[in-house]
């Protein structure tokens, strides 16, 4: 599969998605619709790889940050994963814990949640954040403008390199086509002239999507669209009655001690006892970023889970 096949099927989707909710001005491709009790969206695949085939194909393919698949295959070559390989493709998602509206970045996993709650959907995309020294912060902002063919205000310890102190629109403007301008001053949402920087720690703090992405979340984003950008590394997530959980590294070295984190939250959720500590361990060793189901909520659990989902906050 072929980004444009790729690309085509997004398309596709989105008609689709007119004839299942009706049309919306902010309906769009490749949407999950969640709930309460319906925490964990997507589903695990499996791709062939294909003659001359990268892994940075195949993650933008599956509209996967690089490390989101790489992960999975440390040892993998990326340039020649191997014609014929059967690879599992990391298409599930644990929601972020938050009130579920507008933009939401999870900055450990490298993903951003574009929640419609009129309508129950949520699309995600990989991003790319920023670098050591140049972290992303968490925060709480808004959308304040949009701009197509952005101009680049070249930072002053970039312009000896650049030798101009902004750059016109074009193939060498790191924004790229788009540029979504956050409260948060300094900060913003864009695209990239550098696709195969996206699910990695990249930037100088602005958060960076495919080319392909920014463009339709820049159609269905709007001035004051509330923004959170959160840290957490450790999500845990409900569907059809099972307990979830997904682990990311924790890339800012901002938890002094994620077990402990993640017994409380469990213990606070009221779902502990429904839990296998074993497999709650070995999901946090692992860290793959995959969704893990580690237990079954009891009789009545669905309810203290969804009654104490400000506890994930």
């Amino acid at each position: 599969m072929r980004f444009h096949e790729v690309h085509l099927n997004k398309i596709c989707l989105f008609v689709l998605s007119i004839f299942i909710i009706g049309f919306s001005p902010k309906a769009i491709p490749g949407g999950f619709s969640y709930s309460a009790d319906k925490t964990v969206v997507g589903a695990i695949r499996h791709h062939i790889v294909m003659s001359k085939e990268t892994l940075l194909d195949i993650a933008r393919n599956f509209d996967l940050g690089y490390l989101e698949i790489s992960r999975l295959y440390p040892d993998m070559d990326p340039w020649n994963p191997g014609r014929g390989r059967n690879l599992v493709i990391p298409t599930q998602w644990v929601l972020p814990p938050t009130k579920s509206y507008g933009l939401v970045i999870n900055l450990p996993e490298m993903r951003l949640y574009h929640f419609f709650p009129k309508i129950n959907m949520v699309a995600t995309y990989p991003v790319g954040i920023g670098d050591i020294g140049w972290e992303t912060p968490s925060a709480v902002a808004h959308v304040i403008d949009r701009t197509v063919d952005p101009v680049w205000t070249v930072p002053k310890s970039l312009r000896a390199k650049y030798g101009m102190a902004s750059m016109p629109p074009g193939p060498d403007n790191p924004l790229g086509k788009y540029w979504i301008g956050l409260s948060l001053k300094g900060y913003g949402i864009h695209g990239t002239n550098f696709p195969w920087g996206v699910g990695r720690l990249v930037s100088h703090g602005c958060i960076r999507l495919y080319p392909e992405d920014i463009a339709i979340l820049f159609e269905n984003v709007s001035v004051n669209t509330p923004v959170e950008i959160v840290y957490e590394p450790v999500k845990i997530g409900i569907r059809d009655h099972n307990i979830f959980i997904e682990v990311h590294p924790d890339i800012y070295q901002r938890i002094p001690d994620i077990r402990t984190q993640t017994i409380h939250r469990l213990q606070k959720l009221g779902i502990m006892s429904g839990v296998s500590v074993l497999k709650v361990k070995d999901a946090l060793e692992k860290q793959s970023g995959v969704p893990v189901r580690v237990g079954f909520l009891k009789k009545g659990g669905d309810v203290t889970f969804t009654g104490r989902a400000s506890a994930f906050q």
